[in-house]
């Protein structure tokens, strides 16, 4: 089970963003945005791809965080005790 972590982060941010995406194409048409003063000169496809993929990396970021804050103490310290690891001695050969 432990190998799957990266399901566990990517699937509900998949969902997350695909939501948050219709929400906000469902109130705001894509060619009525402006950024920085200026209109988008792009097709509509490609300004919901833009606003889904920037929606999937913000919800990553976010499950990413909540996947490392819910590990404990002793989980996160699990490297350090490694005897060859403790000392600091990565790069030196064995």
């Amino acid at each position: 089970m432990k190998n799957l972590w990266y399901i566990w982060i990517l699937w509900p941010s998949f969902l997350a963003a695909a939501i948050g995406n219709a929400l906000f194409f469902t109130v705001f048409d894509p060619r009525d945005l402006v950024v920085f003063g200026e209109p988008v000169h792009a097709s509509r496809l490609a300004i919901y791809s833009v606003g889904f993929l920037s929606l999937w990396l913000l919800t990553i970021a976010s499950n990413l965080l909540t996947y490392f804050l819910q590990k404990s103490a002793t989980e996160l310290n699990l490297r350090s005790r490694d005897p060859e690891r403790r000392h600091g001695d990565e790069g030196r050969p064995g």
